[in-house]
Protein backbone atom coordinates (compact mmCIF):
# COMPACT_ATOMS: atom_id res chain seq x y z
CA UNK A 1 0.00 0.00 0.00
CA UNK A 2 1.69 3.23 -1.14
CA UNK A 3 1.11 5.70 1.48
CA UNK A 4 0.35 9.72 0.17
CA UNK A 5 2.89 12.06 0.35
CA UNK A 6 2.83 13.84 3.24
CA UNK A 7 2.21 18.11 3.51
CA UNK A 8 6.11 19.64 4.46
CA UNK A 9 5.59 21.76 8.01
CA UNK A 10 3.81 25.25 8.12
CA UNK A 11 6.97 27.81 8.11
CA UNK A 12 5.93 28.35 11.64
CA UNK A 13 7.53 25.23 12.42
CA UNK A 14 10.74 25.65 11.36
CA UNK A 15 12.88 26.65 14.33
CA UNK A 16 14.31 30.37 13.52
CA UNK A 17 18.29 31.03 13.12
CA UNK A 18 20.02 31.80 16.48
CA UNK A 19 23.22 33.82 16.21
CA UNK A 20 25.52 31.74 18.62
CA UNK A 21 28.48 34.45 18.50
CA UNK A 22 29.03 38.32 16.98
CA UNK A 23 32.18 38.04 15.02
CA UNK A 24 31.75 41.09 13.21
CA UNK A 25 34.82 43.07 15.46
CA UNK A 26 37.14 40.62 14.65
CA UNK A 27 40.09 41.80 12.02
CA UNK A 28 39.63 40.73 8.28
CA UNK A 29 43.45 40.21 7.99
CA UNK A 30 46.47 38.89 10.00
CA UNK A 31 49.90 38.91 9.81
CA UNK A 32 52.15 35.53 10.36
CA UNK A 33 50.47 32.22 10.53
CA UNK A 34 46.87 34.36 11.59
CA UNK A 35 46.77 35.12 7.58
CA UNK A 36 45.63 32.12 5.22
CA UNK A 37 48.55 33.94 2.64
CA UNK A 38 51.30 32.74 5.04
CA UNK A 39 51.02 29.25 4.99
CA UNK A 40 50.29 29.27 1.20
CA UNK A 41 53.93 31.35 0.93
CA UNK A 42 55.22 28.63 3.57
CA UNK A 43 53.86 25.61 1.65
CA UNK A 44 55.40 27.57 -1.66
CA UNK A 45 58.50 27.34 -0.02
CA UNK A 46 58.11 23.21 0.78
CA UNK A 47 57.40 22.61 -3.11
CA UNK A 48 59.93 25.15 -4.62
CA UNK A 49 62.44 24.11 -2.16
CA UNK A 50 62.03 20.40 -3.95
CA UNK A 51 63.10 21.75 -6.74
CA UNK A 52 66.09 22.77 -5.98
CA UNK A 53 67.03 19.47 -3.86
CA UNK A 54 66.36 18.02 -6.90
CA UNK A 55 68.78 20.25 -9.27
CA UNK A 56 71.48 19.94 -6.25
CA UNK A 57 71.16 16.45 -6.45
CA UNK A 58 71.40 16.34 -10.15
CA UNK A 59 74.61 18.36 -10.08
CA UNK A 60 76.20 16.03 -7.46
CA UNK A 61 75.25 13.37 -9.81
CA UNK A 62 77.12 14.41 -12.79
CA UNK A 63 80.09 15.39 -10.15
CA UNK A 64 79.90 11.45 -8.85
CA UNK A 65 79.99 10.65 -12.66
CA UNK A 66 83.10 12.69 -14.21
CA UNK A 67 86.39 11.88 -12.78
CA UNK A 68 87.39 15.61 -13.78
CA UNK A 69 85.33 18.14 -12.98
CA UNK A 70 84.57 20.94 -13.65
CA UNK A 71 83.83 20.06 -17.40
CA UNK A 72 85.26 23.27 -18.53
CA UNK A 73 88.47 25.05 -18.97
CA UNK A 74 88.02 27.33 -15.90
CA UNK A 75 86.24 27.44 -13.12
CA UNK A 76 83.27 30.30 -13.17
CA UNK A 77 84.23 33.66 -12.32
CA UNK A 78 82.72 33.93 -8.04
CA UNK A 79 83.29 37.56 -7.92
CA UNK A 80 79.97 38.54 -9.17
CA UNK A 81 78.24 35.91 -7.51
CA UNK A 82 80.20 36.41 -4.04
CA UNK A 83 78.92 40.50 -4.53
CA UNK A 84 75.78 38.76 -5.36
CA UNK A 85 75.61 36.81 -2.20
CA UNK A 86 76.73 39.75 -0.12
CA UNK A 87 74.11 42.11 -1.24
CA UNK A 88 71.29 39.26 -0.28
CA UNK A 89 72.95 38.49 3.08
CA UNK A 90 73.05 42.25 3.76
CA UNK A 91 69.06 42.99 2.71
CA UNK A 92 67.96 40.51 5.85
CA UNK A 93 68.20 44.03 7.53
CA UNK A 94 66.42 46.14 6.05
CA UNK A 95 63.87 43.23 5.29
CA UNK A 96 63.35 42.67 9.02
CA UNK A 97 62.95 46.26 9.36
CA UNK A 98 60.05 46.46 6.61
CA UNK A 99 58.31 43.97 8.09
CA UNK A 100 58.04 45.52 11.77
CA UNK A 101 57.19 48.74 10.12
CA UNK A 102 54.46 46.46 8.18
CA UNK A 103 53.27 45.06 11.53
CA UNK A 104 53.00 48.66 13.05
CA UNK A 105 51.22 49.85 10.12
CA UNK A 106 53.88 52.91 9.97
CA UNK A 107 53.13 53.80 6.36
CA UNK A 108 55.84 56.56 5.66
CA UNK A 109 58.43 53.74 7.17
CA UNK A 110 56.66 51.14 5.19
CA UNK A 111 57.59 53.12 2.24
CA UNK A 112 61.10 53.73 2.68
CA UNK A 113 61.49 50.63 2.95
CA UNK A 114 60.20 49.27 -0.01
CA UNK A 115 61.43 51.26 -1.92
CA UNK A 116 64.82 50.08 -0.65
CA UNK A 117 63.98 46.53 -1.31
CA UNK A 118 63.21 47.43 -4.32
CA UNK A 119 66.27 48.75 -5.55
CA UNK A 120 68.38 45.74 -3.64
CA UNK A 121 66.43 43.10 -5.62
CA UNK A 122 67.21 45.30 -9.19
CA UNK A 123 70.67 45.43 -8.23
CA UNK A 124 70.47 41.07 -7.94
CA UNK A 125 68.98 40.56 -10.92
CA UNK A 126 71.47 42.65 -12.83
CA UNK A 127 74.48 41.06 -10.86
CA UNK A 128 72.93 37.98 -12.41
CA UNK A 129 73.44 39.03 -15.53
CA UNK A 130 76.74 39.45 -15.08
CA UNK A 131 76.85 35.83 -13.48
CA UNK A 132 75.67 33.99 -16.39
CA UNK A 133 78.82 35.68 -18.31
CA UNK A 134 81.25 34.61 -16.32
CA UNK A 135 80.40 30.76 -15.99
CA UNK A 136 82.60 30.25 -18.78
CA UNK A 137 80.85 27.61 -20.28
CA UNK A 138 77.53 27.71 -22.45
CA UNK A 139 73.88 26.40 -21.34
CA UNK A 140 73.88 23.69 -23.98
CA UNK A 141 77.92 22.92 -24.47
CA UNK A 142 77.63 19.58 -21.95
CA UNK A 143 75.88 18.62 -19.12
CA UNK A 144 78.06 20.60 -16.43
CA UNK A 145 76.94 23.45 -18.63
CA UNK A 146 73.36 22.87 -18.41
CA UNK A 147 72.98 22.31 -14.61
CA UNK A 148 75.03 24.95 -13.91
CA UNK A 149 72.46 27.10 -15.95
CA UNK A 150 69.33 25.73 -14.19
CA UNK A 151 70.35 25.87 -10.71
CA UNK A 152 70.90 29.84 -11.55
CA UNK A 153 67.87 29.99 -13.87
CA UNK A 154 65.90 28.30 -11.10
CA UNK A 155 66.96 31.02 -8.49
CA UNK A 156 66.57 33.69 -10.83
CA UNK A 157 62.95 33.14 -11.37
CA UNK A 158 62.38 33.76 -8.10
CA UNK A 159 64.39 36.95 -7.79
CA UNK A 160 62.15 38.18 -10.56
CA UNK A 161 59.65 36.93 -8.92
CA UNK A 162 59.80 38.83 -5.50
CA UNK A 163 61.10 42.13 -7.54
CA UNK A 164 57.73 42.41 -9.41
CA UNK A 165 56.12 41.96 -6.14
CA UNK A 166 58.06 44.08 -4.16
CA UNK A 167 57.60 46.91 -6.99
CA UNK A 168 53.75 46.73 -7.39
CA UNK A 169 53.75 46.41 -2.97
CA UNK A 170 55.52 49.93 -3.41
CA UNK A 171 53.33 51.47 -6.09
CA UNK A 172 50.21 50.29 -4.31
CA UNK A 173 51.24 51.93 -0.73
CA UNK A 174 51.88 54.97 -2.41
CA UNK A 175 47.97 54.75 -3.72
CA UNK A 176 44.93 54.96 -1.92
CA UNK A 177 45.13 51.16 -1.35
CA UNK A 178 47.21 52.04 1.67
CA UNK A 179 44.97 54.36 3.25
CA UNK A 180 41.37 52.93 2.22
CA UNK A 181 39.33 50.52 4.30
CA UNK A 182 41.41 47.24 3.20
CA UNK A 183 44.84 49.10 4.01
CA UNK A 184 45.30 46.81 6.63
CA UNK A 185 45.65 44.00 4.27
CA UNK A 186 47.76 45.76 2.48
CA UNK A 187 50.44 46.00 5.56
CA UNK A 188 49.49 41.78 5.57
CA UNK A 189 51.21 41.76 1.85
CA UNK A 190 54.10 44.07 2.79
CA UNK A 191 54.78 41.09 5.47
CA UNK A 192 54.30 38.43 3.58
CA UNK A 193 56.70 39.61 0.87
CA UNK A 194 59.34 40.03 3.56
CA UNK A 195 58.59 36.09 4.13
CA UNK A 196 59.34 35.17 0.69
CA UNK A 197 62.41 37.06 0.78
CA UNK A 198 63.92 35.12 3.17
CA UNK A 199 63.44 32.32 1.54
CA UNK A 200 65.11 33.80 -1.78
CA UNK A 201 68.05 34.45 0.63
CA UNK A 202 67.97 31.50 1.93
CA UNK A 203 67.56 29.10 -1.11
CA UNK A 204 69.99 30.94 -2.66
CA UNK A 205 73.14 29.94 -0.37
CA UNK A 206 73.75 26.36 -1.02
CA UNK A 207 73.37 26.99 -4.66
CA UNK A 208 76.23 29.78 -4.76
CA UNK A 209 78.27 27.40 -2.75
CA UNK A 210 77.37 24.34 -5.29
CA UNK A 211 77.75 26.32 -8.57
CA UNK A 212 81.41 28.93 -7.51
CA UNK A 213 83.59 26.34 -5.16
CA UNK A 214 82.58 22.71 -5.54
CA UNK A 215 84.90 22.78 -8.90
CA UNK A 216 87.43 24.32 -6.92
CA UNK A 217 87.25 21.98 -4.35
Amino acid sequence: MTLPPRDPPPFSAVAPARIVRDLSHLPTYGFGPKSPMWWGTLGFFVTEGMAFALALGTYFYLVQQNQAWPLAPVAPDHWAGTLNTALLLASLWPNAIVDRDAHHEDLPRVRRGLILMSLIALAALGLRLYEFAGLGVRWDQNAYGSITWVLLALHLTHLVTDAGDTLVLTVLMFTHHAKGPAKGRRFSDVSDNAFYWYFVVASWLPIYLVVYWVPRW
